[in-house]
Parts: structure tokens; C-alpha cells; sequence
């Protein structure tokens, strides 16, 4: 069977796990795995091997450029330091306190000696990086407070680059290529550095092009180019291309997709990205299932449950480290956010691409792929399945959950309103007549009066309902006051210092908002 006859069967297969996962309320990546793990273990489909270039080449620029287009430098810069405490300083202490745990361990209770320093650093930083895709859906389903969503998508984006640095520096300390320590921090900000720089050029670029763009498929290959492009010539250049990718996605994203481009362009581009984040998930989790040697995971499991559990301790270091770091300061996160962070911390396609990546001369590549592909089953199906109760366990699966019909209606009958409020207005400048106008209030009314009536008829949890909508109305209230603040200072009516003063103020009354709720 060729490769495009099983690339679309494939397409098949994730679009009939699609819709199953979504009807067993099941993480839709979750089940592309356990798919995957069925048919290669049947043998019935030969699909393209998980290597180091596929993803590369096809799969990494995409989902990174999508997932960088959505976010915001305001976000970000929220939460600044803590983000580079997890990325930087917490994928170096990830990667040696695995090691740490690893080593002694393994020798303890699987009596294996071939797991020395060099080896389990390397291993630690194959695993080093995070990939809550199979968890993020659940967290906006069950309505986690915002902030902690960006919290864990923001550190998953970033931290990608800096296990890929760490590993390829370990790699080349084992082949004996690396110099000295100095060297090698110098080496490790170079590529990060580098990489950034190209991606910061490439987004620019993109975006002075597109301001003069008015075509929505022009916008769509620009775009796609750019993701590729920063990717390319970060790697051609001997740079990170992961962090080339990051920023030329949020430069992309800050300017063009948030101001310049017009609302139908901008609708249908992140239609497209949003597809490409779909088809691209779909094919590597599917993939992922298949490049699993389940005999071998079986022949080393004890030592698999060690690496799981030592990768785990690892992350309950850092994590509770972060948090105690930044509790006195204006970046504290509340202590149950940091076990979700923990929780949430799953390993995916990156950590196995990476061990894939070990030369076949160096002698311990088939132990390292099995303990690395062990830990991503064991933190998808563990963590994965597990983390909607964690959420409602800690009580941070918003209670608005339960009044998602209530919210439905109720904003339904405010947008019909708004309609009722247009049509008077056209009406009043000339734009409709008179018949025109009463037939079409008639229309309108009608279907308020049926969702009054349906409303009426919902009893939802009062007091939930008050806590939610006085949490909602509250940073709504912020927002126009901060907006109201911002333009007194540019007519001139206050100063600088009373402005700046005042917006810091604001700034913390919504960061303590965010504490609370979605």
C-alpha cells in the first residue's frame, strides 16, 4: 500500500475517532494514541516511520505557528518570569533531577548499571518538554480559570526549544564534541538567542507584507511561509528553530491578526490554521501509537515505571519551586494551580522524535526510545484520563460549567436586542421603511418571547450563578475602566504618573480576578 493511500486512511481513522472521542466525552488526542497503539499492533497499516525530519520538515512548524498566533504579548507579559523560570532554569533542573532519580534508581530495583550521568541526562532531556494538547480541550470545557490555561500552554510553547538545546548539547558531551561548560552555556543562549532573532525578522517581514495584503489566500501562504520559513532558516543557520518559529508566530499574531487584517481575512486564515492544528495532531498522535514496540515496553517495565515516576518527581520539584519563588511577589499562582501544573505535564511527540533522533551507533539508543516512548503512554493515559476529575477535585472546573445552557440563552436575547436597537436605527435614517421595519421587529420578537419563555423555565443553582456573573461583570468593569484611564491620559487630562499609577492598580485588581475564575 503506498504512503498516500495510508496517509488518507488515516485521515479516516482520526475523523471516525473524532467523532467517537466526542460522544464517549473521551480527550480526542488521547484516543488517536490508543487507536494508533490497535492498529500498529495489528500490523494492517504501514504508515511513514516517526522520524526526527518528518516532524521537523512536516509537522512541528505548523502546530507551533498555530499556537503562537493565539496568544498575546499582554499574556505573556503577565506572566513573564514565571514562564522563563519553567522554560529555561526549569528545563535544565527537569532534565538533571530526572537523571538523578533515574540513575540510582534504576540500579536499585532493575539492577542496571548502563544508565550513567551522561545517559540519564539525556534521557531527562528527551523528556524534559511538556505537551498538555490532550489536556488543554478539557480545560476550556470544564472552564479552568483562564490564567492557568496560558500558564501551561504558554510554558509548553516556549520550553519545546530549550529541551531540544539541552539535548543536542548532551548528545554532543556523550559524542565527546562539546567543550567546556562556559562553551556550552555560551552555545546554549546563542541558539535560543539566534533563534529568536530570526523568528522576530521573518514575523516583521510577514507582517509589513500583509498590511498591503487584501486577499485572504494570499494572507493564508504568507502565513504558511512564515511558519516554515523561520523554521528553515533558523535551522540552515545552526539555530533554534523551534524559538525562530515561536516568535515569528506572535509577531504574526500581535500585529497582523489582532489589528491589521480585516475581520473576514482574519476569519478565514485562522480557520486554515486551526485545520492545519487538527490534521497535523491527528497524523502525529496516530503516529505516535504506531511507533510503539509494545514487546519491548513489556521486557522493561519496571525500569519504564522508574523513568515515570522519576520524570514526575522531577516536574513536582520545579513546579513547587516556581511557586514558592514567585509566591511574595505579584506573579503568585495559587498552590492547587501548581499540582494541576504538575498533572498537566504530559510528554508527547517532541520527547519521542528526540530519542528517535540518537544515533544507531550509540549503544543505548533502543533502552532510551523504550524508556521515553514508556513515559509519553504512561503520563497520556495517566495524567490524561485522570486530569478532568483533578480539576473538579481541586475545585477549579468553573461552576458556569452547569449554567452553559443559561449563558446560552440569556446572550442569545441580548444579541437580538442589539438587532431590534439596529433595525430602529436604519429606520430612523431613511434606510428601511416603516413596513419593512415592523415585519422584521415581529420576526425578532417572536423568537425573544420563546427564549424568555425558556429561560423562565430553568432553575439553575442561584448562588453559583450570582458568584459567576458578579466574578464576570466585575473584570468587565476593569476593562472599561482601564479603557475610560487610557483615553484620559492621551486627551491630556491627567498625567504619565497618575495614569501609570492608577493602571498598575487595575492591573492588580484583574490579575486577582484571574486567581479566581475562567
Amino acid at each position: 500500500m503506498s504512503y498516500e493511500t495510508t496517509i488518507l486512511l488515516l485521515f479516516v481513522v482520526a475523523s471516525f475517532v473524532a467523532v467517537l472521542a466526542k460522544r464517549m466525552q473521551l480527550p480526542y488526542t488521547i484516543a488517536l494514541v490508543a487507536v494508533g497503539l490497535l492498529l500498529g499492533s495489528t500490523h494492517l497499516l504501514h504508515p511513514p516511520r516517526l522520524t526526527q525530519e518528518l516532524l521537523y520538515a512536516v509537522f512541528l512548524p505548523p502546530l507551533i505557528f498555530e499556537a503562537a498566533i493565539h496568544l498575546r504579548s499582554s499574556d505573556l507579559l503577565k506572566d513573564l518570569w514565571p514562564i522563563v523560570t519553567l522554560v529555561i532554569p526549569g528545563v535544565v533542573v527537569s532534565t538533571l533531577v530526572t537523571a538523578a532519580v533515574m540513575i540510582p534508581a534504576s540500579v536499585h530495583f532493575a539492577q542496571m548499571t548502563s544508565i550513567t550521568w551522561p545517559v540519564g541526562i539525556l534521557f531527562g532531556a528527551a523528556v524534559a518538554a511538556t505537551d498538555p494538547v490532550a489536556v488543554v480541550s478539557i480545560f476550556k470545557r470544564l472552564g479552568a480559570p483562564r490564567r492557568l490555561r496560558l500558564l501551561i500552554e504558554s510554558e509548553s510553547l516556549l520550553n519545546d526549544g530549550t529541551s531540544i538545546v539541552v539535548f543536542i548539547l548532551a548528545l554532543h558531551y556523550i559524542q565527546g564534541s562539546l567543550g567546556t561548560p562556559e562553551a556550552a552555556i555560551v552555545d546554549f543562549f546563542r541558539i535560543v538567542g539566534l533563534g529568536l532573532l530570526v523568528g522576530l525578522l521573518v514575523g516583521l517581514a510577514t507582517d509589513a507584507v500583509m498590511r498591503h495584503v487584501d486577499d485572504a489566500m494570499i494572507t493564508i501562504t504568507l502565513t504558511t511561509v512564515a511558519a516554515y520559513g523561520s523554521f528553515l532558516i533558523a535551522d540552515r543557520l545552526g539555530v533554534s528553530g523551534v524559538m525562530s518559529t515561536v516568535m515569528a508566530g506572535l509577531v504574526c499574531g500581535e500585529r497582523s491578526f489582532s489589528s491589521t487584517l480585516f475581520p473576514s481575512i482574519r476569519l478565514a486564515t485562522e480557520s486554515f490554521w486551526e485545520y492545519i492544528a487538527f490534521a497535523m495532531n491527528s497524523l502525529i498522535f496516530l503516529l505516535m501509537g504506531f511507533s510503539v514496540n509494545l514487546a519491548i515496553l513489556w521486557e522493561l517495565w519496571p525500569i519504564v515505571l522508574i523513568a515515570y515516576l522519576s520524570v514526575l518527581a522531577a516536574r513536582v520539584l520545579v513546579v513547587s519551586g516556581t511557586w514558592a519563588l514567585f509566591w511574595p511577589t505579584r506573579y503568585r499562582f495559587p498552590f492547587n494551580w501548581s499540582m494541576i501544573l504538575v498533572w498537566g505535564g504530559l510528554r508527547g511527540a517532541l520527547s519521542m522524535v528526540l530519542a528517535l533522533s540518537i544515533p544507531d551507533s550509540f549503544a543505548l539508543k533502543e533502552v532510551i526510545v523504550a524508556l521515553v516512548f514508556g513515559v509519553v503512554l504512561l503520563s497520556i493515559f495517566i495524567q490524561g484520563l485522570t486530569m478532568k476529575r483533578a480539576l473538579k477535585i481541586l475545585g477549579l472546573a468553573s461552576p458556569a460549567t452547569a449554567l452553559k445552557e443559561y449563558e446560552r440563552i440569556k446572550t442569545e436575547i441580548s444579541l437580538l436586542h442589539n438587532t431590534l436597537d439596529t433595525l430602529e436605527r436604519l429606520h430612523s435614517r431613511r434606510f428601511l421603511s416603516k413596513e419593512t421595519l415592523e415585519s422584521l421587529k415581529e420576526e425578532y420578537q417572536s423568537r425573544i418571547d420563546e427564549l424568555t419563555k425558556a429561560l423562565d423555565e430553568l432553575q439553575p443553582d442561584r448562588e453559583i450563578l450570582t458568584a459567576e456573573e458578579t466574578l464576570r461583570i466585575k473584570r468587565r468593569m476593569i476593562m472599561e475602566e482601564k479603557s475610560a484611564l487610557l483615553e484620559m491620559y492621551q486627551s491630556g487630562t491627567i498625567s504619565y504618573d497618575v495614569y501609570e499609577t492608577l493602571k498598575n492598580e487595575l492591573d492588580n485588581r484583574l490579575f486577582e480576578l484571574e486567581n479566581m475564575g475562567a
